[in-house]
């Protein structure tokens, strides 16, 4: 990687928490099998506490010294995406004029037959796609009519064949889901598939955390994009008006 095809910085944002979000940890308290919501997952909004966490994200973005905010924002199409990356410019987080340019190669990994299912409805309702996938493991297994981790890789790496193309230079920061981040590493830092999901077993990716990666020319032959934080959740701990909150990825019943 060189400067000349790769952002300065870049960071990647999971969105805040949504209402899907708050919804699955009702399903699974009360051992439902499927999530109560009636809209499609594209549509669902963030939560009152999503909105504070995203407000308060553009707070912290605002108060960085020197050239610490984005003159770029990419987001996936999903509501709760959108909703995440205006609030955090409107807060200060980044100029108020500045575009939110929505990438659908940036949407949550598609679930097919299995999506809204909690843990106990994949396993009651589709067991042998629970099955497979206990065999696949979630990196290769795709449900009928949804994703494996590698479908979504596969559109990130077009993904960031754009951003190089584009924003070569620029402060970039990508607003999307917990499977985008993830993978988005498993591409930046060339992992393997058991270190991304080393990553993953480690804990969820919070909403409104803080993934940055910087240029460093003495990275590789060619200079790269170099790890600096992954998943910090300073901006949400040091603001009173909001919390931290976490939940496990789609696959498993919540929505990402």
């Amino acid at each position: 990687m060189s400067l000349d095809r790769w952002p300065a910085r870049l960071w990647l944002v999971r969105h805040g928490q949504s209402a899907g979000n708050v919804a699955r940890d009702v399903a699974m308290a009360d051992g439902l099998h499927r999530i109560p919501l009636d809209t499609r997952d594209v549509d669902v909004p963030l939560s009152g506490l999503g909105e504070d966490q995203a407000r308060a994200l553009g707070r912290w973005f605002a108060a960085q010294p020197g050239e610490g905010r984005p003159d770029v924002i990419l987001s996936s199409p999903y509501l709760r995406a959108r909703e995440t990356a205006r609030l955090f410019r409107d807060a200060g987080g980044a100029a108020a004029d500045e575009a939110i340019c929505a990438d659908e190669r940036l949407r949550e990994k598609e679930f097919g037959i299995l999506d809204g299912l909690t843990v106990a409805g994949i396993h009651a309702q589709e067991p042998q796609q629970a099955e497979f996938r206990r065999l696949l493991g979630k990196f290769y297994h795709r449900p009928p009519g949804g994703e494996s981790w590698c479908d979504v890789i596969f559109r990130l790496r077009a993904l960031l064949d754009t951003v190089s193309l584009h924003y070569a230079g620029r402060n970039v920061m990508i607003v999307g889901h917990q499977v985008v981040v993830l993978c988005l590493r498993y591409i930046l830092e060339n992992l393997s598939e058991a270190e991304i999901l080393a990553i993953d077993k480690q804990g969820d990716v919070a909403n409104c955390s803080v993934t940055e990666y910087a240029h460093d020319p003495a990275a590789g032959k060619d200079g790269g994009l170099v790890l600096l934080r992954y998943n910090v959740t300073a901006p949400i701990e040091q603001d009173a008006t909001a919390a931290v909150t976490r939940a496990p990825d789609a696959m498993v019943g919540a929505r990402g």
